[in-house]
């Protein structure tokens, strides 16, 4: 499928998010999806994967998390710098302002013509901002890429309610896990499980890759496999699109 990309500036509070936005060419209408980048923003790797899934009928839209910081326009290296740099931006973030840059965003998609049901995704720190995309009514579906964080409420500058709230998730969920992630071993998983349950969620779906390390999806380094990554945006695919 041929594609059209653009860079678009989402207006906010004062700001602005600096976002791209990759569409199926022609006219549509097709289903919106918000999608999180991981620490390092608005990467090749991540545009890459962000393709893969608009070439299956989505209009992706895909945002900066760090758009108040001196990280605006910044796409990090996969190094410790970049790391480092990566970290403090999320450390400098409250989740009310990655709440309200969700808002921002969700906004722009669902205002655009060619954009139907919207849907949210996310990788790392991008799959917990996905998680509480999931909290907006207008968010239908939500696909969580090794959500960091949510299990203890780290995602910025102060301890996210994320978990705490499941039960005001209104859509379908599906959450994928490496079984070889440090950030999000097994207690932790089965924390989560436990509380999307006791939450009462059951339209919900939990995929735990054997051998998954974290960021296996990044198609960047030692970490990357490309048979769990074709896995997994197979399954979301099929998710999002209840097939």
């Amino acid at each position: 499928m041929k594609l059209r990309e653009d860079e678009v500036r989402v207006p906010a509070s004062g700001y602005e998010i600096r976002s791209v936005v990759i569409s199926p060419a022609g006219d549509g209408p097709w289903p919106g999806v918000l999608l999180y980048t991981d620490i390092f923003q608005l990467t090749e790797s991540t545009l890459r994967t962000a393709r893969r899934l608009a070439s299956a009928g989505f209009v992706v839209c895909a945002p900066e998390i760090y758009p108040r910081t001196e990280l605006a326009g910044v796409a990090l290296e996969f190094d410790d710098a970049g790391k480092q740099a990566g970290l403090s931006g999320a450390a400098a973030t409250t989740t009310a302002q990655f709440d309200e840059d969700r808002v921002a965003v969700l906004d722009y998609l669902g205002q655009r013509a060619d954009v139907t049901t919207l849907f949210a995704t996310g990788f790392c720190i991008g799959g917990h901002l996905a998680f509480r995309a999931a909290l907006d009514p207008r968010v239908a579906a939500t696909v969580c890429f090794y959500p960091t964080g949510l299990h203890n409420g780290a995602l910025g500058a102060d301890k996210a309610d994320s978990l705490a709230r499941a039960a005001d998730i209104p859509g379908r969920l599906m959450i994928v896990f490496g079984s070889q992630d440090p950030h999000v071993p097994a207690d932790a998983r089965l924390e989560i499980l436990s509380a999307l349950y006791a939450a009462g969620l059951t339209d919900l779906e939990l995929h735990v890759y054997a051998g998954g390390e974290h960021a296996f999806m990044r198609d960047v380094g030692a970490r990357h496999d490309p048979m769990l990554t074709d896995l997994a945006l197979t399954e979301a695919v099929s998710f999002l699109t209840n097939r």
